[in-house]
């Protein structure tokens, strides 16, 4: 075995200029100075936030973790990141803040990163629903025992209502998946494979993400496109199965730009519906437009919820609801992130205020064997404003748009 004694434990290298982030720099420092404000309500002298939404909300930087921790420890006049080594000088370069490097030759060198950065305090606020028990063992081993407090719902408070600059960025991603929606739309024909026709819409999107943020980073938009009976899921994968006449498909795009996902999904039918399918259709868009003409300040999500319950109720359709009505926008994606207090169900009394950004999205789920089988979703973006809300979603929906022929 080699001897490295001499091999840092921890270091920082400030590789390169920092480069633009998405946000200008009093952005970055008024989100840092709202998390201040929380600890300043529980008394705390450190914050370790651990969650990929939250290291980048107060910092600006989107780790790629691969098996190994990060974090983000802000004291009451310190902001740093901590990463890995692998990552070179990326981690500084891509965040408003300082960083610290740890290395792989000793175990537990994030820790002890970590404990110098937190210094001698006493309270520490952490992502209770992101910090593991095995991670909470290492924490009071390092740093020394010290009295916990969960913040995750403070800072998930603090996402939830969003700024002039996130909602630009929003409705520009919301753009994008309007720009991947069409590509998906004209690449549909029988015999194609969900796969290619994926591929059209992601590859759209990105081209479209390069152009008009030449400045982000790339990672990570995506395309779910189903067909027939893969649609009975919001979440299946894409298949290579080729489509026939007379499929139910769900387009569903999902643009990333610096941390923040927006997503379109449409129903749609390759030739004429039935009769049965036609009537569930129109059933999903009738609720779609329900809540649509719901969101506006002081209405609570569970109040939304409720009323779309009871159209589905009406139309002897609600045992065929899929999930939740719709949820917040922001930093969030597939692996990371969930506003889960601003989402439209009914054990949710979160109620709705300017700056919140939200979906609709209905869907009903019919299983094979029944008439009309398949899933049928609908999904648009929505600004809540001082008096009502914008739709920044531009695709059209339902059976006039889109039955494919």
């Amino acid at each position: 075995m080699f001897d490295t004694p001499n091999r840092p434990q921890t270091f920082t290298c400030h590789n390169g200029d920092k480069a633009p982030l998405p946000f200008a720099k009093a952005e970055y420092d008024q989100r840092v100075a709202s998390l201040r404000a929380i600890m300043a309500s529980h008394d705390l002298d450190a914050v370790l936030l651990t969650s990929m939404q939250n290291i980048s909300y107060y910092s600006g930087f989107l780790y790629c973790s691969f098996g190994r921790p990060y974090g983000l420890v802000v004291t009451h006049d310190t902001c740093t990141t901590v990463s890995a080594n692998i990552d070179g000088g990326q981690p500084w370069r891509r965040a408003h803040c300082d960083n610290v490097i740890y290395t792989d030759w000793e175990r537990n060198n994030y820790w002890r990163a970590v404990a110098a950065l937190v210094g001698k305090g006493r309270r520490i606020g952490v992502e209770g629903d992101h910090l593991t028990l095995a991670a909470r063992a290492t924490l009071d081993t390092f740093l020394n025992t010290p009295e916990v407090i969960d913040i995750a719902p403070d800072t998930m408070r603090s996402r939830m209502v969003k700024s002039p600059a996130e909602i630009a960025l929003i409705t520009e991603g919301a753009r994008v998946a309007d720009v991947g929606g069409y590509a998906i739309r004209d690449a549909i024909q029988a015999g194609a494979r969900e796969i290619d026709i994926a591929m059209a819409g992601r590859d759209a999107m990105e081209l479209e993400i390069a152009r008009s943020f030449p400045n982000s980073e790339m990672r990570d938009s995506w395309v779910w496109f189903q067909s027939g009976l893969n649609t009975d899921g919001a979440h299946n994968p894409v298949t290579m199965r080729a489509l026939q006449h007379g499929d139910i498909l769900s387009l569903n795009t999902f643009p990333m730009i610096s941390a923040y996902y927006t997503a379109l999904e449409r129903t749609l039918f390759l030739g004429e519906p039935d009769a049965d399918s036609l009537r569930i259709w129109n059933a999903n868009v009738a609720a779609h437009e329900l809540g649509l003409s719901l969101i506006k300040p002081g209405i609570s999500c569970a109040q939304i919820c409720d009323e779309i319950n009871r159209l589905f109720a009406q139309e002897n359709l609600l045992q065929y609801r899929s999930f939740g009505y719709g949820h917040s926008f922001g930093i969030l994606s597939h692996y990371y992130g969930r506003e889960a207090g601003l989402e439209f169900r009914e054990d949710i009394d979160t109620v709705l205020e300017p700056g919140m950004v939200v979906s609709i999205e209905p869907m009903l789920w019919i299983p094979e064997g029944t008439a009309g089988a398949g899933g049928y979703r609908e999904h648009d973006i929505l600004v809540v404003t001082e008096d009502g809300a914008i739709n920044v979603t531009g695709f059209p929906y339902g059976p006039e748009h889109n039955v494919i022929a």
